[in-house]
């Protein structure tokens, strides 16, 4: 099976900074798209950021300019850097892959466990 295990989460000023990190591993043949998304209190999960093969890359408007996704793809992790945090910005950080196992045309998703990100002062 593949697993997304995340890391970097923690506690922040406004205004900080945080890097998260999530790395596959498994048996699988390849990994189409690997991402960001956030769930905070109340709301439903949102696409923070998400990178597939070619290497664009796609935004939420609230996180453009401040977030930059990057990939390994030899590695197959994936990282986020997170720059002028805001309290908004306060959720839990699920990793999020579309990996294609072995033997099957089509992708599946996989999600992380998550890591809290907290924004205050």
């Amino acid at each position: 099976q593949v697993q997304l295990v995340e890391s970097g989460g923690g506690l922040v000023q406004p205004g900080g900074s945080l890097r998260l990190s999530c790395a596959a591993s498994g048996i699988f043949f390849s990994i189409n798209a690997m991402g960001w998304y956030r769930q905070a209190p109340g709301k439903q999960r949102e696409l923070v950021a998400k990178i597939i093969n070619d290497g664009s890359t796609t935004y939420a408007g609230s996180v453009k300019g401040r977030f930059t996704i990057s990939r390994d793809n030899a590695k197959n992790t994936v990282q986020l850097q997170m720059n002028s945090l805001k309290p908004e910005d306060t959720a839990i950080y699920y990793c999020h892959s579309v990996v294609v196992l072995w033997g099957q045309r089509d992708g599946q998703d996989y999600w992380g466990k998550g890591t809290l990100v907290t924004v205050s002062s």
